[in-house]
């Protein structure tokens, strides 16, 4: 199965975006369709053995007028708005003359045909704005006539064209007529979509401003010369230069210079990041100070930006669950807007006994006053405003259902190494007392293995072995023992480094003296580490890993009204103690790796809503399981994550953070639902009983829309 977004033009509200998904699922080779109007966009599963991405484009075309823009078009939202903006002013230019005329009206004492000129002129402008400028909206009718459907064109459509034509006829029979209706219909309708594309745009600036990060040109070093080459024309193993106060071009190795590099783009944290030979750096950050040389390792689709701005995208076309239920309304919305405005023209003429004029214009009213656009816009502009405001903070959100999810967790499970600590230990103890083993014998065996190892502690032996200058010996047949330790061959000695539990595999006897150690490193909030050399057990070496700054406060704040569970592999009073120095009540210790996922299953069985916070490699299958999996990452491997959240920056307030904005969003979400379908409820019966004339209709539904993306783009600035 292929993943592709796809950009519409020509989509009106939100019944356009469902006739276009329901039409895109019919066809064979789809999986799945969403297309969200509040983007202008399609994202699409399909089988590519059957069906390929222009058949796509064509199917959508079919659906009405619609079609496809390249992708490459970054400024397809700005060509919209503009053109929404021309389309008002010429409208309104023709328009001003008709409503003046309800205040004043000139007579030129002429007549053609029987008619007075100044009811000519009348008619002239207002053709010019219901058939001319206005024309979108009956070629959109139109098209969805042919294939039986109806969307917001239809309403728009119907409603002008009957006050233009009864106008027409009493144009002739001498009757009032309502051209000023029809075209300033038209006028403060086209106003609204400007507004509408306007706020649109400002609700989509999260991917234009991820694009504008990228950097166009770059100095590849060609031997000693310099030369300035085209970002697309690098390839992996390019040596760029980038000096002080230039972007990083591309995803790459530090392999000369050292410098400060400001990665908030990536994490959202201004403090700088001291880089050296050896250290990774991510495109689009910004080199502070010095001259570095990097080796490009990652470039086009491969770069982190590129996959921030994938999920970014992926997130933005997604629907969460609660927009089902505007789009059920939203399908049957513009077919019942017209029985119910047939019902009131039947009422006011029939029962009431108004007359034409009076049924038709309460009719028309009706049909101008009903708004889908604000149904269709509810969720969508909030999910991208709340999506946008994740990334500028270091937080991305694979998919909507996830904002949907954070709000309601009652219990947040934290894995401990790298997300409430550091992620980096280091040897604080060994303890060699009952045998001829001395401490740098010892370590040089450890260290020898570990260097050599996957081990999650490897790191804390070779720095130490780095530290105090160990000579390090050829280890062989290497192999991890899954949640006990590791294993492997040293000087033709086979040696252990574990956990109580390889211990008990192994059938080694338990030293009271290294016992004691082990007990005592482990209320110390240590990792205690058993060395065992072919079968003996000959010390103990312990492991600390520094707990984050943050990590109290996020467990404080998260108490308050969430539950806390830390889940480890240390030993049960290593564990008690770090959960007792964070202020953590829930502590499950000695688990394996593939014993997180049970422990995830029990709570969710308990009807707990759990979200799982990891590292998202060792982690996977946790974060999967969980309702939210929050992935904490350093910027790599993005597109690798099992989270539904990535964290940019392994700080854990971050989590808070993603809570926080989740809760806004929702709440968003809800008022703009309540907003668009009170005002649905309200503005309808308000029309039917002839409470409200047309031109006022037009203007409440023109701005109602547009309500609902300001709506939402608050929360642009509300602090998480």
């Amino acid at each position: 199965m292929k993943n592709i977004n796809l950009k519409i033009s020509g989509m009106h509200c939100a019944s356009c975006a469902l006739n276009i998904e329901k039409t895109i699922k019919k066809k064979s080779g789809i999986k799945s369709a969403s297309v969200n109007y509040a983007n202008n966009q399609a994202k699409v599963e399909f089988d590519a053995e059957q069906i390929n991405q222009s058949e796509i484009a064509e199917v959508i075309s079919q659906a009405g007028d619609y079609k496809v823009i390249d992708d490459s078009d970054q400024n397809m939202e700005q060509d919209l708005t503009k053109r929404a903006y021309y389309r008002f002013i010429w409208a309104l230019i023709f328009t001003l003359p008709l409503f003046i005329s309800m205040f004043y009206m000139s007579n030129f004492s002429s007549s053609f045909w029987g008619v007075s000129l100044e009811k000519w002129i009348m008619h002239d402008l207002a053709f010019i704005v219901v058939f001319i400028i206005g024309w979108q909206f009956h070629k959109g009718m139109f098209l969805q006539l042919k294939q039986f459907k109806s969307n917001m064109d239809t309403l728009i459509s119907i409603g002008t064209l009957s006050a233009y034509f009864y106008s027409l006829y009493a144009m002739f029979s001498g009757g009032h007529v309502y051209f000023e209706t029809a075209a300033t219909i038209i006028t403060l309708i086209l106003l609204g979509k400007y507004f509408e594309e306007k706020s649109k745009g400002r609700a989509s600036t999260a991917i234009k401003q991820l694009l504008s990060l990228g950097v166009k040109q770059a100095t590849v070093l060609a031997g000693d010369t310099e030369v300035k080459t085209d970002i697309k024309d690098i390839n992996i193993g390019d040596i760029v230069l980038v000096k002080a106060g230039e972007k990083i071009p591309l995803d790459g190795e530090v392999i000369e210079g050292k410098t400060s590099i400001d990665e908030s783009m990536l994490t959202g944290e201004s403090i700088p990041v001291n880089k050296k030979k050896g250290s990774v750096v991510y495109g689009a950050t910004i080199n502070n100070q010095g001259v570095i040389k990097v080796k490009v390792n990652k470039i086009g689709e491969d770069t982190v930006l590129s996959q921030i701005i994938k999920l970014v995208e992926n997130a933005q076309a997604s629907k969460a669950p609660i927009q089902k239920l505007a789009d059920k309304v939203s399908g049957i919305f513009v077919p019942t807007v017209i029985v119910v405005s047939i019902l009131t023209f039947v009422v006011w003429y029939w029962l009431v006994g108004a007359g034409f004029e009076v049924s038709l214009i309460n009719a028309v009213a009706v049909i101008v006053i009903a708004c889908p656009c604000a149904l269709g816009l509810a969720t969508p502009t909030a999910i991208m405003v709340g999506s946008g405001k994740g990334a500028a903070n270091g937080i991305l959100i694979k998919d909507s259902q996830s904002l949907e999810v954070a709000h309601k967790v009652d219990v947040v499970v934290f894995d401990k190494t790298g997300t409430l600590t550091k992620g980096k230990p280091t040897v604080t103890d060994i303890n060699t007392t009952s045998h001829d083993l001395t401490t740098s014998q010892l370590m040089e065996l450890a260290c020898s293995l570990e260097a050599s190892s996957e081990h999650s502690l490897a790191n804390a032996f070779v720095k130490y072995a780095k530290d105090n200058n160990l000579n390090l010996k050829k280890a062989t047949n290497i192999e991890a023992i899954k949640g006990k330790g590791v294993k492997g061959l040293v000087d033709n000695q086979e040696i252990h480094l574990g956990n109580k539990e390889l211990l008990k595999d192994l059938g080694v006897e338990e030293n009271p003296i290294y016992q004691a150690a082990f007990e005592d490193y482990a209320e110390q909030a240590k990792t205690p580490i058993y060395f065992i050399k072919d079968k003996k057990l000959m010390g103990v070496v312990a492991v600390a890993d520094v707990i984050r700054d943050s990590s109290k406060e996020v467990i404080k704040n998260l108490r308050e009204n969430i539950e806390v569970y830390m889940l480890t592999g240390d030993h049960k009073l290593t564990a008690q103690a770090i959960a007792k120095e964070l202020g953590i009540k829930n502590v499950i210790a000695e688990v394996l790796p593939d014993q997180k996922v049970e422990e995830i299953r029990k709570l969710q069985s308990e009807g707990k809503v759990v979200a799982f916070v990891g590292d998202g490699i060792n982690d996977a299958p946790a974060l999967t399981l969980a309702d939210l999996g929050i992935a904490v990452g350093g910027g790599t491997d993005i597109a690798m994550e099992s989270g539904n959240v990535v964290l940019m920056n392994s700080d854990p307030m971050k989590v808070i953070s993603a809570i926080n904005l989740s809760k806004k969003t929702f709440s968003t979400i809800k008022q703009n639902l309540f907003f668009a379908f009170g005002y649905n409820v309200i503005a309808i019966p308000l029309a039917a009983l002839g409470l409200l004339n047309p031109m006022i209709a037009a203007a409440a539904m023109s701005f109602s829309s547009v309500s609902v993306v300001t709506n939402s783009l608050r929360i642009k600035r509300a602090k998480i």
